[in-house]
């Protein structure tokens, strides 16, 4: 452990009593005793054992230190170290000794403003022996690196994210192949986003520097590693893109890996070809080796000395005696085909095995042949007088022992080393019946894919449905289609709201591999394998104009073997189609597996390459590579290392062989039965686009949403979604109630002109100074008191009331789109001269004559009249008056009706003849970008 010199500094040193690590305090808080002995044992004893752990203890030339000047002696840190390592274009700050000093390491790492910070820590008591490393990874987005707080109520950040599930597993599956077998300390990583400036995305970064926070600490690992991202913009490749560059990638791959291998890939093109991606993955190499070069000569500088120490592996022997209690029945349960017998006698085994090496005792086949142990004879010599023995007698000065053979010890182990001996003798045994008998524990060759079978439309009432298998992998898909209201919303760094019309939600109940387990959040796993599945689909998918659907896909597991993941990309596939929704192709995904060193078992040396691999080959093989795509190029990819890493070569074959068995599995799921209806399913909403004026956006909503709410309660529609560019999205379960909201939105939104006439409008209200009538579902105008009929009226309830239907025609529109409407300028005698003398004479049967049978409906007031004062004589006028005051009262009204009339394109008729070609006459309501249609040549009132 490196520290920062200050003057006079103090150092105690121990050994931990249940481990071989060695700690080295500086300054220790644990204070020396008048005797020099610390609280916690012999210091002189302490001091004599640093030699064998290469620890050096700084002798003090003072006399002893006392209590006081140890509590106030300053604290020995690392010191502060920072360097700038070039990635791509540009540089990246990398920064340690500043924060975090009393982790085993932290690092910062700064590109432009966006700054990670992460942590390595480790527990000083190792853990029980596994097969499994002791490391867990924490990664945690501050939504104040973008200056802002959760959209939540709680404001605390909380639960892991998905997408912060994604950079957890991206950090963790480079790291864990350089960790040393044997290291069983727990291992924490941390990683914080402390700043985000929109531009540089922080997952690569993670992965970096985790990387080198890992290399800085006493973690034990082979090599350095790094990550960073490849953007593919025309036909150059970029290092770590900025988010802007992104937006038109073709290409968003993420590469780990250290300065000779690739330990981890992961990404999603759109049908890009296999050697575009091996291009990319070169240059990614390159950059990957340019930051590892750096690293390790940081850790030359400030690295800390590593646990070498604290690795404990199984005893050597110990493989030899599980091989030979257990070859042969191990090669005999290798060769059982399927998976749950296959594991049944694999069990049985290990506990046979348990039993003989941690209770009976192990005794070798060599020393149960005779192989003795010979002890040499004794014997007493007398070289003065030699005594005769009489025979019978044994003289008891002489001591003779013959050589007698030693009872074999039986040997016993611990229960942990002989199941990881185990496990590994099994992945052993399982490589070299692949690699030997070119056959696989199925009986398959290596380029073979197992049987398929799919069905589709199998769940009646979902929208479609799919049911794929291919050996013992199943997966069952069901696709839903909605508005959006039924859109996945994400709350991001960035604070848009960003809704995913799209998502794949990826399940993996026990009971697909006959286990019994617990139920309940999804697993880190289960969101990767969802995510994997859902970036292979989306390329397919057809843009929200063509089909403007939330689509969301389901995909369970119901038996697993293997390569469940790209089980859920066909199945998934199957289902889409089943929905209806028109996909671009045909995509499938398929398993990639590898058996790197051949040579061990007899092969040539040459990596041998395993399609569509099962669950046991996954366990013991060096690679999980899973690739999908169609026929022509790749959609998503994903690839794990267990070993060192490897190299291009060695991926260009894995990648043209993924590409003949994605051929031979869409070839099989074309052959489905049922095959998918390609055609949308009775039970799926109806959704319509319609588009409408920016501006008119406001008449649908309402004030607080009323209108809007009132034309789904009166239709019986799902939901009326508007946007600000005057997109309306219309839901619907029935076509009905879809064509009613739509004729409802066309007339509220549509442009009246001046001169339109309106056929059998029904009155809404009446007030003193007119009445409001619906010229089409939602949309009413005001008619006049002056222009209900061509006689005098009083009060309009004198001739009309609420449910009347008549026509009327449009003569003024204001500036504030409200309608002026005319029922007298239809009316056969409606000239003005005529209709003074009418007035004069106080005849009111024509005005009784001209209204029509009432047809009754509930009164519903959309616009107001604006700046019309009510008459204040509310007193009932007696028509047949004919008293100056009615003159006065009635000369300026017949000069106003004149005005009103006039502003109409056509004029008052006088004729019968020219009154009833005018009412025929064709008369657009709406003009054509409402996109409105006529009823027999006049307008749609719905």
């Amino acid at each position: 452990m490196l520290a920062n010199p200050t003057s006079r500094p103090c150092y105690s040193q121990f050994l931990h009593p249940k481990s071989s690590k060695l700690f080295l305090f500086p300054n220790s808080h644990r204070s020396l005793t008048s005797r020099g002995k610390s609280k916690l044992g012999s210091f002189p004893l302490l001091l004599s054992r640093n030699n064998a752990k290469g620890f050096s203890v700084r002798a003090l030339a003072d006399p002893p230190v006392s209590e006081a000047v140890v509590s106030d002696a300053s604290h020995v840190f690392p010191q502060p170290y920072s360097v700038k390592i070039p990635i791509g274009d540009r540089h990246i700050l990398v920064e340690t000794g500043h924060i975090g000093r009393q982790a085993s390491a932290s690092v910062t790492v700064t590109d432009g403003e966006t700054i990670i910070y992460t942590s390595v820590c480790l527990s000083d008591i190792p853990s029980e022996p596994s097969d499994f490393f002791p490391l867990s990874v924490n990664y945690q987005e501050r939504f104040s690196a973008a200056g802002r707080t959760s959209g939540g109520f709680f404001k605390r950040e909380g639960r892991t994210k998905d997408h912060e599930v994604l950079i957890c597993r991206l950090i963790d599956r480079p790291l864990r192949p350089t960790m040393m077998k044997g290291f069983y300390h727990e291992t924490q990583i941390l990683s914080w986003v402390l700043s985000y400036d929109g531009l540089h995305s922080p997952d690569s970064l993670a992965v970096t520097a985790a990387g080198i926070a890992v290399a800085l600490s006493e973690v034990p690992i082979s090599k350095a590693i790094a990550g960073v991202r490849i953007g593919l913009i025309g036909d150059k490749f970029i290092v770590n893109p900025t988010t802007k560059e992104m937006e038109n990638s073709e290409l968003d791959l993420l590469l780990a890996g250290t300065d000779s291998a690739i330990l981890m890939i992961e990404g999603y093109c759109n049908f890009l070809p296999e050697e575009k991606l091996l291009q990319a993955v070169e240059v990614g190499q390159d950059a990957v080796r340019a930051i590892c070069n750096e690293v390790e000569a940081l850790v030359r500088k400030c690295g800390k000395r590593k646990m070498l120490d604290a690795v404990k592996l199984p005893p050597p022997e110990l493989y030899k005696h599980v091989e030979e209690i257990a070859g042969d029945e191990l090669v005999r349960a290798l060769q059982i085909r399927n998976k749950i017998p296959r594991r049944k006698a694999l069990a049985l085994l290990e506990e046979k095995v348990l039993t003989i090496l941690t209770e009976k005792g192990y005794v070798s086949p060599d020393a149960a042949l005779g192989v003795v142990e010979t002890i040499p004879e004794i014997f007493e010599d007398e070289d003065e007088d030699e005594e005769v023995v009489v025979d019978g007698e044994v003289d008891e000065g002489d001591v003779h022992i013959k050589p007698t053979p030693r009872k074999a010890t039986p040997l016993l182990f611990s229960e942990v080393d002989v199941k990881l001996v185990f496990k590994e003798i099994s992945s052993m045994f399982l490589r070299r019946r692949i690699v030997e008998g070119e056959k696989r524990s199925d009986g398959r060759t290596a380029n073979e894919i197992r049987p398929i079978n799919s069905r589709c439309g199998l769940l009646p009432r979902a929208h479609g449905s799919a049911l794929f298998t291919r050996g013992e992998t199943q997966s069952l898909a069901v696709v839903t289609l909605g508005d959006k209201q039924m859109a996945q919303r994400i709350d991001n760094l960035v604070g848009v709201d960003d809704l995913k019309r799209f998502y794949l939600q990826y399940s993996f109940p026990p009971s697909c591999v006959g286990e019994v387990g617990r139920i309940g959040a999804p697993s880190r796993r289960e969101i990767g394998h969802g995510m994997l599945a859902e970036r292979a689909l989306e390329p397919i998918l057809p843009s929200e104009d063509d089909f403007p659907y939330t689509i969301r896909v389901e995909s369970t597991i119901t038996e697993s073997n293997g390569s469940s993941s790209m089980a859920s990309v066909c199945g998934g596939c199957l289902a889409l189609e089943d929905a209806g929704v028109p996909i671009k192709c045909s995509i499938a995904g398929i398993a990639m597996g590898m058996v790197l060193d051949t040579q061990e078992f007899g092969g040539d040396g040459t990596p041998l390459i395993l399609s569509d691999i099962t669950g046991s080959e996954d366990a013991s093989g060096d690679m999980d590579f899973k690739i999908a795509g169609s026929e022509d190029g790749i959609t998503a990819f994903q690839m794990d290392i267990k070993v060192g890493g490897i190299t291009l070569p060695v991926m260009r074959k894995a990648l043209l062989q993924a590409k003949d068995g994605r051929k031979h599995i869409l070839a099989e799921m074309s052959k489905s039965s049922p095959p998918p209806s390609r055609t949308l399913s009775k039970y799926a909403p109806l959704i319509h686009v319609m588009k409408v004026k920016p501006e008119k956006v406001n008449l649908i909503i309402g004030t607080g949403g009323k209108k809007v709410k009132s034309i789904i309660e009166e239709t019986g529609v799902e939901s009326i979604d508007t946007q600000d560019d005057g997109i309306v999205k219309i839901t619907a379960k029935d076509l009905s109630s879809l064509e009613k909201s739509k004729a409802i939105i066309s007339n509220l939104t549509m442009v009246p002109t001046v001169g339109d006439i309106y056929r059998n409008c029904e009155v809404k209200s009446i007030v003193p100074y007119g009445a409001f009538l619906e010229i089409a579902p939602g949309r009413e105008g005001l008619c006049h008191i002056s222009e209900l009929s061509s006689d005098w009226l009083a009060k309009p309830e004198d001739a009309f009331k609420v449910g009347d239907r008549f026509d009327v025609k449009l003569i003024e529109v204001n500036d504030k789109g409200q309608l002026r409407l005319s029922r007298r300028a239809l009316l056969p005698d409606s000239d003005p001269e005529n209709a003074s003398a009418k007035q004069q004479t106080g005849d009111s049967k024509d005005s009784a004559a001209s209204t029509r049978t009432p047809d009754k409906g509930s009164p519903k007031k959309i616009l107001s009249e604006e700046n019309i004062e009510q008459p204040e004589d509310k007193t009932k006028a007696t028509r047949s008056t004919k008293s100056n005051l009615a003159e006065s009262t009635l000369l300026p009204q017949k000069k106003f009706i004149r005005r009103l009339v006039s502003t109409g394109k056509d004029g008052p008729q006088t004729s019968k003849d020219k009154t009833k070609k005018s009412s025929s006459k064709a008369v657009s309501s709406v003009s054509s970008k409402d996109k409105s249609s006529l009823v027999n040549g006049e307008a749609n009132i719905g």
